[in-house]
């Protein structure tokens, strides 16, 4: 990941368990622009790195804001972010990358669950300026566990809010059927996305998903296979236990990589060659049957050799 430093400017807590961060360059420059649905890297010491959705105003180059959902028993960045960033914490972050871009559409479905309201608030905000029609179904597990709320209700009130104790779970069939001809975009818990996506398969829906923890996927057992560097020719082994990442990384190549589970598009290769083995939570299905590129830290090959636009 390429770091640079921001420092914590503001810090509040928006509902039970979620704080957000405004962060600031260190320098006083102006921040690296994004578009709605980018997400940043963000070191969390030993922990590692973890991509947090940028969800204030994209027009505002000064600062940029990110919620953090607390979880106590979770693998530990967010522990590490709610026990130091401060005021006037220094993080080491990346700049913004784009894996959940908002395409053209007159009409538009949003549908969050949780900590997942944080990318679709700048999407709310673009499909607003550009006079689309747009509706956001909101649900969390109680309606103090929703962040932004007084935000949401002020500024698109016909959104729906409904929490998971007043109204069951999302309706989400219904919300397809009252809008057949939107765009969907959805982030959340993982059976929110895995069931939106089955219902919108079955109506033939246009769903776009972001996940932030990787996907349960079915794959045959691991084999070795081999990698071509098409630039030098360079030919090396993957074996059962390693990943492309490491084994390159371990030959001198370089790489940039972040999440190590196929959810952050970082380590996103073009491939010339090669039967792909796509285990990435990322790249939907039609740009997986194209098998011109690839993630390097959790794909492989289903047999011979991958050919890497290396």
């Amino acid at each position: 990941m390429t770091e640079f430093p921001v420092r914590v400017s503001a810090r509040h807590d928006e509902a039970a368990g979620v704080f957000s961060l405004q962060l600031a360059a260190v320098s006083g420059a102006l921040l690296p622009s994004w578009t709605p649905g980018a997400h940043i890297d963000v070191a969390v010491g030993d922990a590692g790195v973890r991509q947090y959705s940028l969800c204030g105003d994209p027009g505002d180059r000064g600062r940029w804001r990110i919620a953090v959902l607390h979880e106590p028993r979770g693998r530990g960045g967010s522990a590490y972010l709610h026990r130091t960033a401060e005021v006037d914490t220094v993080l080491r972050v990346s700049g913004p990358r784009n894996n959940f871009e908002l395409v053209d559409s007159a009409d538009y479905v949003f549908v969050a669950g949780g900590i997942g309201i944080t990318p679709i608030l700048p999407m709310l905000a673009a499909a607003q300026r550009q006079g689309a029609r747009a509706r956001l179904y909101y649900g969390g597990r109680t309606r103090g566990h929703m962040a932004f709320t007084e935000e949401i209700t002020s500024r698109y009130p016909d959104s729906a809010l409904l929490p998971q104790d007043e109204h069951g779970l999302l309706p989400l069939a219904s919300i397809l059927d009252a809008h057949p001809a939107a765009v969907v975009y959805c982030c959340g818990p993982e059976p929110l996305l895995s069931a939106l996506e089955a219902v919108g398969a079955e109506r033939g829906a246009s769903v776009h998903v972001e996940r932030f923890v990787p996907k349960v996927v079915e794959h045959a057992p691991d084999t070795e296979f081999e990698v071509r560097l098409a630039s030098t020719g360079r030919t090396l082994r993957v074996g059962p236990n390693q990943s492309i990442a490491d084994v390159l990384e371990s030959a001198g190549v370089a790489l940039i990589t972040s999440c190590r589970e196929g959810t952050c598009g970082t380590c996103e290769t073009p491939v010339r060659a090669g039967d792909i083995d796509h285990r990435d939570s990322l790249l939907t299905a039609e740009e997986q049957a194209r098998g011109d590129t690839m993630m390097l830290c959790v794909s492989r090959a289903r047999s011979g050799v991958l050919v890497l636009d290396i």
